[in-house]
């Protein structure tokens, strides 16, 4: 017996999957949930094999919920958005079904779970790093303990790279997120975040002095009262980027 998990902001879209898994009987409906944050908490507690997600909720959306699992349940998306179906495939989603849902399109993707599941019951559904789609993201979702915490983009001193995670330095303190600082980079608005070193990537907006430091390096000092180094090309990225 597979264990599935529905995560939707929409009662409605809730009760229709759950009628129309009622025939496919290996799949037991192991919770609901209306929300990024109760999904997220909720996966964690059953790890279920399989979970329907909506992509557009409050809080948390469904990518950023996916972001948070070290190693996400299978997916298949349920939405009334077709702009996300690149995004969602690059996330390796055994289906993307759009809104209003049919029996015969939801068949077909349950059936295509149910072959994947049956050949390799143990094959684990990884994220890979992705681009947004859809411009670039105004803030970082991360875990701090057991608690979900949003940190908007605008809020950020800068971030260092820590090996497999990166630390992102704010007003409120900073917070490990496993990612790479190539992957938060490609998320963020290159006008207001520049990669000034291979170890920091800063927003504009702190830079408030730039000193040589040594050889063809520099330091720069941010309104937070940090410094970073800035290599060569991070200030070749700088000079570009404000005319100098």
């Amino acid at each position: 017996m597979y264990k599935a998990l529905i995560i939707d902001d929409e009662p409605l879209a809730r009760e229709l999957i759950k009628t129309l898994l009622k025939p496919h009987t290996q799949i037991q409906v192991a919770g609901e949930c209306a929300d990024g944050f109760e999904g997220f908490k909720t996966i964690q507690e059953q790890k279920p094999d399989l979970i329907f997600l909506d992509i557009q909720m409050p809080k948390v959306t469904g990518f950023e919920m996916l972001e948070l699992l070290d190693t996400p349940p299978a997916v298949i998306f349920t939405t009334a958005f077709d702009e996300y179906a690149i995004k969602a495939f690059e996330t390796q989603a055994i289906d993307y079904i759009l809104k209003p849902i049919t029996r015969e399109r939801f068949d077909k993707a349950v059936n295509k779970w149910l072959a994947k599941a049956a050949s390799d019951q143990k094959a684990a559904i990884t994220m890979p790093e992705h681009s947004p789609i859809e411009g670039y993201q105004h803030r970082i979702v991360v875990k701090d303990n057991s608690t979900i915490k949003i940190v908007p983009a605008g809020d950020i001193h800068y971030i260092e790279a820590n090996d497999d995670y990166v630390k992102i330095f704010t007003k409120d303190g900073w917070f490990l997120k496993k990612s790479t600082l190539t992957h938060i980079e490609a998320t963020l608005d290159p006008k207001q975040f520049v990669r000034v070193h291979r170890s920091y990537l800063v927003p504009v907006s702190q830079l408030s002095k730039i000193e040589p430091y040594e050889k063809e390096s520099h330091i720069a000092l941010l309104h937070c009262g940090s410094k970073v180094l800035v290599s060569k090309s991070g200030l070749a990225k700088l000079k570009t980027l404000l005319g100098w």
